[in-house]
């Protein structure tokens, strides 16, 4: 014991100094610029979307990048959809970027990406040559496993290859989101991807076959050294299946050597070789999860052993895992699923001893024979569809996620602690002090979302579009104005993602979660345009909404059909609104000045919202033009002066924000919502200059990303993207 125990202390100790060694100089040394052209070697990591191949390659230098090629043709995409990648190199040219900023505090981040993944940055490529393809066991891998892929998308049926993709060789592109989201309701996304427990049946199933076979154990213990480092490349090598994959290794070489490990320690030399390897997977989701879910099951025999029948104990794991991760989940995800605690229990048996092992069987017979194969499918297919329509069924009843929002650091270590604490107290059947130490920070931390007494007004930064969050003191109300959304056209079918980009889903509804918003109050859509309310439905699906307020006439607009639709399925009270409608919350007043009658004409019958709170006056204008602005101006003279807040109208389009109307309302701030480098050039110079020349601030989202006023009393302050994100 005294010399495992010194050679763990020295991989402490040494781990420690090459992790600062490597942290002070590299990560905090400036990399020197790239050749005009140099050569690129693909990784395994790499994926096809629409017209973009994206992915990480290696330089010859050695450094990582994050590297976009646009295909020219179609016939050039089905050449790289049906070649593997890896190992094959190009000499290229192009342009490296810096990755574009997260739009706002809780918002995926390509920079932390790029850092988890041990990349440079994003290198566009302009062109390239094929050179070579190097060949090494990893890039043989890596086309044993594209072939894997392949095949499985020729030899099974439709409705099962995501699935079979994703438990076999560990890819879920393919998988619908519908029901990747029905998996995270129900806590049984890690189901759905190769996991440790997968590695381990696998592995046991490998071994017991070799000894059915008179495989000696001693040579079906090294087979099985030298088979599952290859599986966990064909598996896709996710940080679970390596974590898993190198305990067991540690373990059997240690037998070997006659030498003593517990799985605590495996685990921790595991940990340690793979932060040494690549620092920056500290910072993976999946990294994290899996080493702090395995920790919890090493640690708690006592609370696993109190119970000899397997539905009790199915539920302790469960229990014990979901516990510890919690806090993690929440800093991450901002909610977690309540239900898990009891799906775990049907469906992680259902998923290892029958869905997985009926997978590998139906793979193997698909080589072997496909009438036995196509067989077999007729029988499951059908079966598998049920139970997906039940997974399906089980997400749609209520109370199923806890969602608190982004809970501070200082929660989420306190959190931290009462698990731990709780644990102790199970062990010693305290299970009073149990249940107090683990309500409290959970309470405190479901309470302090609300905890704030100043009104929020926040303009997401959703690209070319309109969204304003609108949050009153101590969550009294939530007001939510337009979605953002994107005004598609009509391209060649190649050239379109199978997941294409949805703001709703992808930054409205990750903010809303973040602040822990669980209701909506009011949704208002100001008028019938993609860029204001394509997203809505996304959002609807998400969060809850009490009422939702339309612009007369806007209802039977395309646009709209897929808001009505999913409002029609939760029941969500609709309204048309118009001038006149006003309330107040509070110290808070609200106003629909416009429009004026139920006859829909596009922009100029935007809802046009106006807020008072003490001395301060907002005026949110959808896409008001010129003939709304002479409206407002005619009918609201002395009620618009010296305004103190304005969302211009339309983006800063040249038909908004005419001179009289800047000159009435003077606003002390302007908001254009528009994106960054958008081709129509919004804000437009010319309506910036009736702004600057009368010394009047604006701020532009798609420059300073999501801005937030605060107001307070008669106070108000402006923070901007990068104040929020730190």
């Amino acid at each position: 014991m005294k010399g495992e125990t010194r050679l763990i202390l020295a991989l402490v100790i040494v781990s420690g100094f090459l992790s600062y060694f490597f942290i002070s100089t590299f990560q905090l040394t400036e990399s020197p610029p790239l050749p005009s052209t140099f050569q690129i070697t693909w990784s395994s990591e790499y994926k096809i979307t629409g017209q973009k191949l994206r992915g990480f390659v290696k330089t010859e230098t050695g450094e990582k990048l994050y590297v976009v090629f646009t295909f020219s043709s179609e016939e050039e995409k089905s050449f790289y959809e049906t070649t593997s990648l890896t190992g094959r190199t190009y000499l290229v040219q192009g342009e490296l970027i810096a990755p574009l900023p997260p739009t706002h505090a809780y918002a995926f981040s390509m920079e932390k990406y790029l850092i988890s993944k041990g990349g440079r940055g994003i290198f566009e490529i302009s062109s390239w040559t094929f050179i070579e393809e190097k060949k090494s066991i990893r890039s043989f891998l890596a086309t044993q496993r594209h072939s894997m892929k392949k095949h499985i998308e020729t030899t099974f049926p439709e409705s099962l290859v995501a699935e079979a993709q994703a438990l076999l060789i560990g890819s879920q592109d393919q998988v619908d989101h519908e029901l990747q989201r029905a998996y995270q309701k129900l806590g049984i996304t890690h189901l759905f991807a190769i996991s440790g427990l997968h590695v381990a049946l696998v592995s046991w199933l490998f071994f017991e076959g070799l000894l059915r076979i008179s495989i000696r154990k001693e040579l079906a213990t090294i087979v099985l050294l030298i088979i599952l480092p290859i599986y966990g490349v064909l598996a896709g090598g996710a940080p679970s299946v390596w974590r898993a994959v190198s305990v067991v290794e540690l373990i059997i070489l240690m037998r070997y050597a006659r030498w003593q490990i517990s799985i605590d320690d495996a685990l921790a030399i595991s940990f340690l070789c793979f932060v040494l390897l690549e620092p920056g997977v500290i910072y993976q989701i999946g990294f994290q999860l899996s080493y702090l879910a395995t920790v919890s099951l090493v640690y708690s025999g006592v609370i696993l052993r109190r119970s000899s029948n397997w539905l009790i104990r199915s539920f302790f794991i469960t229990f014990v895992c979901q516990l510890l991760v919690y806090p993690l989940l929440l800093h991450h995800f901002y909610e977690i699923s309540i239900s898990s605690f009891l799906a775990n229990i049907i469906f992680v048996p259902l998923f290892s001893f029958v869905i997985l092992p009926l997978n590998i069987a139906m793979f193997v017979i698909t080589f072997i024979s496909m009438p036995v194969a196509k067989a077999l499918f007729v029988g499951y297919e059908p079966l598998r569809g049920w139970l997906t329509k039940f997974i399906l069924y089980l997400q749609e009843l209520p109370f199923q996620l806890w969602s608190p929002g982004k809970p501070a650091i200082w929660l989420i270590c306190v959190a931290l602690i009462s698990v731990l604490a709780g644990f102790h107290f199970i062990e010693i059947k305290h299970y009073g002090k149990f249940a107090v130490v683990m309500f409290i920070p959970a309470f405190c931390i479901h309470l302090s979302p609300m905890l704030f007494n100043e009104t929020k007004v926040t303009f997401l930064n959703v690209g070319q579009g309109d969204c304003t969050v609108i949050e009153l003191p101590f969550r009294r109300a939530v007001y939510v104005i337009d979605s953002g959304g994107l005004l598609r056209f009509e391209q060649e079918v190649w050239k379109t993602s199978e997941s294409p980009y949805e703001v709703g889903r992808q930054v409205v509804v990750p903010f809303l979660k973040g602040r822990g918003i669980r209701d909506i109050d009011i949704f208002i859509a100001t008028h019938a345009d993609a860029d204001h309310v394509e997203g809505a439905e996304e959002i609807l699906q998400e969060i809850n909404m009490r009422e939702i307020h339309l612009t007369p006439g806007s209802m039977d607009k395309p646009v709209m059909r897929d808001l009505l639709m999913e409002a029609k399925k939760q029941k969500v009270p609709v309204k048309e609104k118009m001038q006149g409608t006003a309330w107040r919350v509070g110290e808070t007043s609200f106003y629909y000045l416009w429009p004026r009658d139920t006859l829909y004409e596009g922009n100029d019958d935007s809802i046009v919202l106006y807020m008072q709170q003490g001395a301060f006056r907002a005026l949110l204008t959808g896409d008001l033009e010129e003939h709304g602005e002479q409206e407002l101006i005619h009918l609201y003279n002395k009620l618009l002066a010296n305004m103190t807040l304005l969302k211009a109208g339309h983006h800063g389009s040249k038909t908004s924000s005419i001179e009289p109307f800047v000159e009435l309302l003077r606003p002390e701030l302007t908001i254009f919502s528009a994106g960054l480098n958008n081709h129509y050039r919004h804000p437009h110079d010319e309506v910036v200059k009736r702004f600057t020349s009368r010394n009047l601030s604006i701020l532009t989202t798609g420059i300073v990303g999501t801005i937030e006023v605060r107001i307070r009393g008669n106070s108000w302050s402006v923070q901007k993207e990068k104040d929020l994100v730190q």
